[in-house]
């Protein structure tokens, strides 16, 4: 049985029809004081998945995943598994300055004592946030999804890290496709001078691919477009897996030159051309 909560129902119908599973019927709404109400329309028994992204609003979908999972469990389900293609909170996965929540954390004890018996999620931002976790984690990649959707755009791509902190993930995609890789480099020209800067590749005339897992407010996109204009790159495509996209980011990111953005459908966003549906359908399988 695959149950989609409300910020993941058209991805979990996308897997349910994968797999030839049942989807499960439920009822989300809100109470007019803003409370979370949920019903289960059907059966259960024996193993259940719940597909729920725990993006914007974060503690809306994120209480709505919990209510779920324990329901379920309530239920009679034998074995829930948890599919959270976005994780939210997950990029407080420790304690930055005194007295801070380790939100990361507490997101996780929170989802196991839900009753949750397995994590499937795609690209952490973090990869500590699994060692949270005392129930098996999987945590499956969208990248193979992004360098197949590149290689029926382009013909000979550059894949770019916009920070070293992104170079796995460009890596990943440039290993795939076969082509060469770099990454942005910050490099101190002086005390009061920083230049960034593509760090070894030329990239005049080439189709440049910039591959990162999330964007948010798009201002580390937006300074990479911009270094690569400078350098004459023939076009900019950006990708990436989970578009947060904050208030106005892709309009800043199209401003700065950039021709295409792709994302996948871990979140709802206008620009989500890419599911990741059969990936999650496969590791499901």
């Amino acid at each position: 049985m695959i149950i989609g909560c409300s910020a993941s129902q058209k991805l979990a119908a996308k897997v349910a029809d994968l797999l030839d599973d049942h989807l499960c019927p439920v009822e989300t709404r809100k109470f007019p004081d803003g409370e979370r109400y949920i019903r289960v329309k059907g059966d259960v028994q024996g193993e259940v998945t719940v597909i729920q992204s725990t993006g914007h609003p974060q503690d809306e979908n994120l209480m709505e995943l919990l209510f779920m999972i324990k329901n379920l469990r309530d239920l009679g389900a034998e074995r829930v598994r948890a599919v959270i293609p976005y994780f939210g909170y997950g990029r407080q996965e420790r304690r930055f300055k005194s007295g801070e929540a380790v939100s990361a954390r507490i997101v996780a004890e929170l989802i196991e004592a839900a009753g949750a018996d397995e994590l499937v999620t795609v690209n952490l931002h973090e990869n500590r946030l699994s060692e949270f976790f005392s129930i098996p984690v999987r945590e499956l990649s969208a990248m193979p999804l992004i360098a197949d959707h590149i290689s029926g755009l382009l013909d000979d791509p550059v894949v770019i890290a916009p920070d070293r902190g992104a170079l796995g993930h460009a890596r990943e995609v440039s290993g795939i496709l076969g082509c060469e890789c770099d990454y942005m480099e910050k490099v101190r020209l002086s005390p009061e001078v920083v230049e960034t800067r593509v760090k070894d590749l030329d990239v005049a005339g080439m189709d440049a691919v910039v591959v990162d897992d999330i964007i948010s407010t798009g201002g580390t996109i937006v300074n990479a477009a911009g270094i690569l204009r400078e350098n004459q790159a023939s076009s900019i495509t950006v990708c990436c897996v989970h578009p947060v996209l904050v208030e106005d980011a892709l309009i800043k990111i199209f401003s700065a030159g950039v021709d295409d953005v792709i994302a996948t459908d871990t979140l709802t966003s206008e620009v989500s051309d890419i599911s990741v549906a059969p990936l999650i359908a496969g590791a499901l399988k």
